[in-house]
């Protein structure tokens, strides 16, 4: 699986690119909050599993324990509280010895931790699920089962028509939601967007599941394309991950706090 490198520099680059973006709402202090919850997060599990098997001759309960934290969910659930509560109280206490900028002169929140922790658990599974186990993880399998690879594909009229419609309504409606206009809301067009994305992404992955677990037998959704797979990793591993940094970013209207030394 990928070691520290490219978790370190993925999760760093994204949150560098959200500064950029934001102009300092998403502060150095959510990068590097972000950034270590991608690099060491769910492995903390592994390594206390390392560390007990070689000075304590290992324990069936900390290997659960391991096994539950080094997982994209259950890490938040069982290590969100402790930890949200000490990157906090990290983030506050740089804050106030001036050790790492925060823009706004605020602090993390506990709640901005506690997505941070989410987002960045999320973004180490990216990797690890697309890059270990030499191809056959779990996740990587199913993905790759949404296909079609027994033979050929047959090009079924009914996909083509479906298919289709869909992409040409999720070009039409984006031309229509963003088009020229005397007065417009750059924020509500995109809130349109993204909603229009969504109701789309769900028909299309609902097709492809009733082509793919309903029909009996199985029909090629999409060809031999692993779409229903693609979608459904895409949105839980990189952009579910990515909007939970969006919303944990410092508010518009947040004035800096002068904090006592």
């Amino acid at each position: 699986m990928p070691g520290p490198g490219p978790h370190l520099m993925y999760a760093m680059s994204s949150g560098v690119a959200l500064t950029h973006l934001t102009k300092g709402r998403f502060s150095p202090h959510h990068t590097l909050t972000y950034t270590l919850n991608a690099f060491f997060g769910p492995d903390i599990g592994s390594f206390s599993e390392w560390l007990s098997s070689t000075f304590f001759a290992g324990s069936s309960f900390v290997s659960s324990l391991a096994d539950a934290i080094h997982h994209p969910f259950y890490y938040v659930f069982i290590l969100g509280f402790p930890l949200c509560v000490f990157y906090s109280w990290v983030s506050s206490v740089s804050v106030r010895r001036g050790l790492l900028d925060s823009v706004s002169g605020v602090p993390l929140s506990r709640s901005q931790c506690l997505l941070l922790m989410s987002a960045g658990s999320l973004s180490h599974f990216f990797l690890d699920h697309l890059f270990e186990e030499n191809g056959h993880s779990s996740m990587y399998t199913w993905i790759l089962s949404t296909g079609w690879w027994i033979n050929r594909a047959p090009v079924n009229p009914d996909a083509v028509i479906v298919v289709g419609l869909l992409c040409t309504c999720l070009i039409g409606g984006f031309l229509y939601i963003n088009r020229a206009r005397l007065t417009k809301s750059t924020r509500k067009q995109s809130y349109q967007s993204m909603k229009l994305i969504l109701i789309i992404a769900s028909l299309y992955c609902l097709w492809c599941a009733s082509q793919i677990y309903w029909v009996n037998p199985r029909r090629p959704a999409v060809g031999e394309e692993a779409d229903l797979g693609v979608l459904l990793f895409m949105a839980t591993y990189f952009f579910l991950p990515h909007c939970l940094c969006i919303l944990s970013m410092n508010s518009e209207d947040l004035r800096t706090e002068q904090l006592p030394l």
